[in-house]
């Protein structure tokens, strides 16, 4: 029997006559129905669904149970793997320890071959000086053996009483002991007092500072790159880094990929064949050549010595636009263009240029393009309007007819003004745009990977308008105007305001109509 009270299993005497007497108690095959449909009254429910609660209530514990099975076996991975390491760390610290002896006897080795070195070289100093010495004291001594001949000499001299006997050596010992008093500084050799190994030391303090110092070599903290200081051009990126462990660093290695927008750089950076490397780097700054431009890219930057390697968070840094003229082999007979090929001007005078399948041709279509093709990255360019009130600007592929505006075909897509209107135009269909009658920057951002050319009011940071273009071929910059001048600012940065294509995803519109505008009249005028 089962004692509910209690939660305990009973037997019939124990119910009868023992403690249990007074409890609440059921058979066990009652009570195991009851816990294998949890607890399901059967009294409420029919015998249909009590069924169905117990196949439900085993097919849980049966599933719960799979899964605690798979996370045992998950444990067990996972203590096989701690154990592996433990086994890796017993093998990695008896390596370590039996490097230790090593490097330490060989210093000690190195220490006492120096020693020997120095004590030869002290004994050899020591036998040079003496020998050096003994010369000194020969010849004071021969010098003190010719002095103390000549004063017994004098002095004998002196104690002559025999007047004839006097005068006639007192002259000669007279001459000897001038020339000896004179030539006395010359007969007695100077004492060089280096020779007693006064200015020799042994000063091991630098040898012993690095010595105390000696401790196992970890691999150097992660290096982090100063987006701060990092320059770039159209083609180049100057990226400078610094780390904490400067000292300790053998080199750097700097890697670096075209940035597709993933956001996961640990599956970015283990795809290693889109990486390129740059190895054995001593300083602190490296510029990358040959990138292309308008294209943003993802760099690491890996701290190495002897012990291993640490890589910087990655940083995102970008190229410069690409950088253009105007290309006077397409500029509109009537159109003059500056030195620089950087401005250009209404002309009513007509030149006489040679005519090509370049130029633009058309009356009315007095366009210029610039001479570059574009095929990749994201590039901004700006055109400063001065006082034409009759322009267009955008882009259009190598094949866009030049006899005809610049967007009246599929090739090609543009913002324009025409006196008080502005619109944008594609494949003849027209649009009206709001902007100021102030606008007199014009920026143009085509970013032709993600597919889009906007337009800005450069000077208010105001969004305009913005083509999704699926770009198929190059495009080339293209202007055209009717009156006044305009001049073009190219290889420009992206600013902040238009920098993530995020941030004017949700002003993004698509040419899907043709509209009946005032525009399409007032285009009358230009031609």
């Amino acid at each position: 029997m089962y004692c509910i009270v209690d939660d305990q299993l009973i037997c019939a005497l124990c119910k009868l006559v023992g403690r249990h007497r007074e409890h609440q108690v059921s058979s066990l095959s009652e009570r195991f129905d009851k816990l294998k449909a949890f607890q399901v009254s059967p009294g409420r429910v029919s015998d249909a669904v009590m069924e169905a609660s117990k196949t439900s209530a085993a097919q849980t514990l049966e599933n719960n149970l799979t899964n605690l099975v798979k996370r045992n076996s998950e444990l067990e991975n996972q203590m096989a793997k701690l154990i592996q390491i433990c086994q890796q760390v017993e093998v990695n610290t008896a390596m370590h320890e039996a490097k230790l002896v090593e490097e330490c006897d060989e210093l000690v080795e190195i220490i006492r071959q120096r020693k020997q070195i120095i004590a030869v070289k002290i004994k050899e100093s020591k036998v040079m000086k003496l020998r050096k010495l003994a010369q000194q004291m020969a010849n004071c001594r021969q010098c003190l053996e010719r002095s103390s001949a000549l004063i017994t000499q004098a002095e004998h001299s002196l104690k002559e009483n025999d007047h004839a006997r006097f005068l006639q050596t007192a002259r000669n010992v007279s001459e000897r002991v001038a020339m000896a008093t004179a030539s006395s500084q010359v007969l007695i050799p100077d004492v060089n007092l280096n020779e007693a190994f006064d200015n020799f030391a042994l000063d091991f303090s630098r040898e012993k500072k690095i010595l105390e110092g000696l401790d196992y070599l970890t691999a150097p903290s992660p290096p982090s790159v100063r987006d701060e200081l990092c320059t770039s051009s159209h083609d180049t990126i100057t990226v400078h880094w610094t780390s904490e462990d400067e000292f300790s660093v053998t080199s750097y290695e700097l890697q670096y990929t075209i940035y597709t927008g993933q956001t996961n750089f640990i599956s970015l950076y283990n795809s290693v064949d889109s990486w390129m490397i740059v190895p054995n780097i001593k300083q602190n700054h490296y510029t990358v050549h040959g990138l292309q431009s308008g294209t943003r890219y993802v760099f690491f930057v890996k701290a190495i010595n002897q012990a291993g390697s640490r890589n910087s968070e990655p940083a995102r840094l970008k190229t410069n636009s690409q950088p253009f003229k105007l290309d006077p082999k397409t500029a509109h007979k009537k159109l003059r263009l500056s030195n620089d090929c950087l401005t250009m001007e209404k002309d009513e005078s007509s030149l006489k240029k040679s005519h090509t399948p370049e130029r633009f041709s058309s009356t009315g279509s007095y366009g210029a393009a610039g001479n570059v093709f574009i095929d990749s990255g994201c590039h901004y360019w700006e055109v400063l309007l001065g006082a034409s009130t009759w322009y267009a600007v955008g882009v259009a592929y190598k094949s866009a007819p030049k006899n005809e505006w610049s967007g009246k075909n599929s090739s090609s897509w543009v913002f324009s003004r025409c006196n008080n209107n502005f619109m944008v135009r594609h494949n003849g269909k027209e649009m009206l745009v709001e902007a100021s009658h102030q606008l007199r920057r014009l920026g143009v951002l085509l970013d032709y990977d993600n597919n889009s050319l906007s337009f800005y009011d450069a000077m208010n940071s105001q969004h305009l308008h913005t083509f999704e273009v699926s770009f198929l071929l190059p495009v080339a910059p293209t202007f055209m105007i009717w009156n006044k001048s305009v001049m073009i600012l190219s290889g420009l940065p992206v600013p902040d305001f238009v920098d993530c294509p995020e941030e004017h995803q949700e002003g993004m519109t698509t040419l899907c109509r043709q509209q009946d505008s005032p525009y399409v009249s007032g285009m009358k005028g230009c031609h």
